[in-house]
C-alpha cells in the first residue's frame, strides 16, 4: 500500500521482509516492513548539513526510524508503480525517476556548479516480490533490477555528451522479499521474468513522464 503525505511517500510492504539496499537510511541487509521516500529541496539540505544525520533525525521525529529510506528531489506526486505476475509469482515496483544528473556508465559528466536542490534528479526503485529468498537470492535478484533499470534508461534515449545515459549518479534500489532459502532468481525463472518486466515498465513510464516535465520546465525558464 502506498501513502503520499508530502514530503513523504510510504510503501507499506504488508509484513516484515528481508530488504537489500544501499539506501541513505538503513542500507545493507535489514528486516523492514516499509520503505520511505523523503522529498528534499535546497532549503532542506544546505551544503554544510550531513544528510544522513539530518534524515535520521527527521525519521525519528516521525517515529519511522525502522524504515529503509530514500532521498529524492523529484516531485513525489510523480511516482510510478507497476506489477507483474508470472506463473503465480508477483513483483511490484514503485519508482521515482529524474535524469537531470544522468550518467553514461564508465564516463562522467561535469556537473560542477550545479545546484542539486533545483536541478538534480535520481532514480529510486523499491521492488517487492512475494517469493521467499535467501540473502544470496536477493543478491541475484538485485542484479536483475539493476539490469532492467539500465535497459529502460537506454531505451529512453536520453543523450549526454558522453553517450546515451544508462542511469544517474545517485541511483538507489531497495529490494524486498519474504525471508526464505531460495538462492536463485535468474532470468530463466518466473521470478526473474517478473522482476525484469515490472522494473523495466515502471522506469520506462516514469522516465517518459520526466522527459515531458523537463521539456515543459525548460520552455518556462527559456
Amino acid at each position: 500500500m502506498l501513502t503520499l503525505e508530502r514530503p513523504w511517500l510510504t510503501y507499506d510492504l504488508g509484513a516484515p521482509m528481508r530488504v537489500l539496499s544501499w539506501a541513505v537510511h538503513r542500507p545493507g541487509f535489514v528486516t523492514a516492513s516499509r520503505i520511505l521516500w523523503r522529498e528534499v529541496h535546497e532549503d532542506d539540505l544546505p551544503h554544510d548539513v550531513d544528510a544522513e544525520t539530518w534524515l535520521a533525525n527527521d525519521l525519528a521525529a516521525r517515529d519511522a526510524s525502522d524504515a529503509v529510506t530514500f532521498l529524492t528531489s523529484r516531485d513525489l506526486a510523480r511516482h510510478h508503480t507497476h506489477t507483474a505476475c508470472i506463473d503465480g509469482i508477483t513483483a511490484e515496483a514503485v519508482i521515482t525517476i529524474g535524469l537531470a544528473n544522468a550518467e553514461r556508465i564508465g564516463r562522467r559528466e561535469d556537473y560542477t556548479g550545479r545546484d542539486w536542490g533545483k536541478d538534480w534528479g535520481t532514480i529510486n526503485i523499491a521492488l517487492r516480490v512475494d517469493h521467499p529468498l535467501s540473502d544470496i537470492g536477493l543478491l541475484e535478484a538485485m542484479s536483475l533490477v539493476t539490469e532492467a533499470r539500465t535497459a529502460a534508461v537506454i531505451d529512453l534515449g536520453y543523450r549526454l555528451g558522453t553517450g546515451i545515459a544508462t542511469g544517474t549518479g545517485t541511483d538507489c534500489i531497495a529490494l524486498a522479499a519474504p525471508p526464505g532459502d531460495a538462492n536463485y532468481a535468474g532470468k530463466h525463472t518466473a521470478l526473474g521474468e517478473a522482476i525484469g518486466k515490472t522494473t523495466y515498465a515502471a522506469i520506462l513510464e516514469g522516465g517518459r513522464q520526466w522527459q515531458v516535465d523537463d521539456t515543459e520546465r525548460r520552455a518556462r525558464s527559456g
